[in-house]
């Protein structure tokens, strides 16, 4: 299903003309940076056909986890294919492209979500509140490498999309702090309270649950 929106993306975008540098296997070496600066400067889809084999079945796998159905979830994921595409030349490498990637995706599904009338967020309930009013204790990692997955998925669909997006980038795309502050455009002390605020409101959730 993925090849067919591939093509989709790749008609989408522009002209389709193949040429023997495209048709280069050894492209496929480059690394993801290498790739962006030759695409940028050369518009070439068939390159970025390159990094749509590298990133697509990722990319499907986290729209699918916002998405009610997997039609729902191909479409995000074309549309994020093209943003990709769209703000290819705004890719400066502070990060890796692979976090750069992510983090768009993420972003990308979090204001689907929000703008989605039909998929509003839960209110979080008083337990929550009451949480939130202790965010001075710290939550430690190990804390969420004892939790149940399945446990784990219902509760990351309780909370904020900004929160979830952040959690998932650091713990399941072992994104660093420092990339998040570049991927954010924030000083590390307010990603760091962003952290340690989105785990204890997960913490709460979960110890709330049966």
């Amino acid at each position: 299903m993925l090849n067919v929106l591939k093509h989709l993306i790749l008609m989408v975008i522009g002209d389709r003309q193949r040429s023997a540098l495209a048709e280069d296997d050894s492209l496929r070496l480059l690394s993801d940076e290498e790739l962006v600066e030759k695409i940028v400067d050369t518009k070439n889809t068939l390159l970025f056909g390159v990094l749509y084999d590298r990133y697509a079945d990722r990319v499907y796998t986290k729209c699918r986890s916002f998405a009610n159905s997997e039609d729902e979830a191909e479409d995000l994921t074309q549309d994020v294919f093209l943003t990709i595409y769209i703000k290819l030349g705004g890719f400066r490498g502070k990060s890796k492209f692979s976090s750069w990637v992510y983090s768009l995706t993420y972003n990308f599904c979090v204001n689907y979500v929000t703008r989605n009338k039909n998929r509003k967020i839960r209110e979080q309930s008083k337990t929550i509140d009451a949480e939130e009013r202790q965010l001075a204790v710290e939550v430690e990692d190990r804390s969420f490498f004892h939790m149940r997955s399945d446990k784990l998925k219902s509760v990351l669909q309780r909370i904020p999309p900004e929160d979830r997006t952040l959690l998932l980038l650091k713990y399941q795309d072992d994104v660093s702090v420092k990339e998040l502050c570049a991927l954010l455009d924030l000083g590390e002390s307010a990603v760091k309270m962003r952290l340690k605020r989105a785990k204890a409101k997960t913490l709460a959730i979960y110890n709330a649950l049966p």
